[in-house]
């Protein structure tokens, strides 16, 4: 990390909602990332508690100008979990700061139906599109297969995959706009150009470590270690 570029991983019920079960069980990363030059700062999958989230990086000096959401699902933009919670999101959040909260074209109608937001509140990208927080560009990766607008956000050479990659496996491809053939074509196309130095920072801490070089994950992840569609789609299509 550069001086200049601010950046935290934060973890559900343990940086923020820690007394939440749902967001303790869900182990969550929400992330916040910025310059701290122009005091500019944009939040990524604020789930569970926005507010909270907003306050830690204010308390850092910087101001939230902008939110990111990597896909529609409930833990990481809110919205209903199952039928069975509510979860906070970015309704929550827009009550309290009217900033722009940025989404793959893809998703726009998900987001909309799951957490009640106005279409009017998002900002719809394609595929390849750059989004300026102070003075770091942020390309988006549109990287279907969870979802079919899922985005990894690619800044200052990390990549904050949502849950399209973990350290360890992918997303899951047996939900609602999941398509396990679009995953596929992520892994090894999408995400193919993606430098090996590059620090993989995903939505969930499912693995001992919260971050790894894209090298690293690439020798070790069984899910990128398939040879061919065909074995790929034995292995994880669900």
């Amino acid at each position: 990390m550069t001086e200049r570029f601010y950046f935290r991983q934060l973890l559900s019920g343990l940086d923020f909602a820690i007394d939440d079960p749902v967001a303790q069980q869900m182990v969550n990363f929400a992330y916040a990332f910025g310059d701290r030059e122009t005091g500019e700062a944009a939040l990524v999958d604020p789930a569970y508690r926005p507010a909270e989230l907003i306050e830690l990086v204010e308390a850092d000096d910087m101001r939230v100008s902008a939110v990111f959401a990597t896909h529609y699902h409930a833990d990481h933009v809110g919205g209903s979990l199952g039928g069975r919670t509510e979860i906070p999101g970015i309704v929550d959040l827009l009550e309290r700061i009217d900033v722009p909260v940025h989404v793959q074209a893809d998703e726009v109608e998900w987001v909309t139906k799951r957490t009640g937001v106005g279409e009017g509140s998002l900002v719809a990208h394609d595929a390849g599109d750059v989004v300026t927080v102070g003075g770091f560009e942020v390309s988006l990766l549109h990287t279907p297969g969870h979802t079919p607008g899922s985005q990894c956000l690619l800044v200052n050479g990390n990549l904050i995959s949502g849950d399209t990659l973990f350290l360890d496996g992918c997303g899951r491809t047996d939900l609602p706009g999941s398509d396990p053939e679009e995953m596929y074509r992520t892994l090894t196309q999408r995400l193919s150009s993606v430098a090996d130095e590059t620090v993989l920072f995903p939505g969930h801490l499912y693995s001992a470590d919260p971050s790894a070089p894209m090298g690293n994950v690439r020798q070790h992840n069984r899910a990128l270690v398939p040879a061919s569609a065909e074995q790929w789609l034995a292995m994880f299509a669900r």
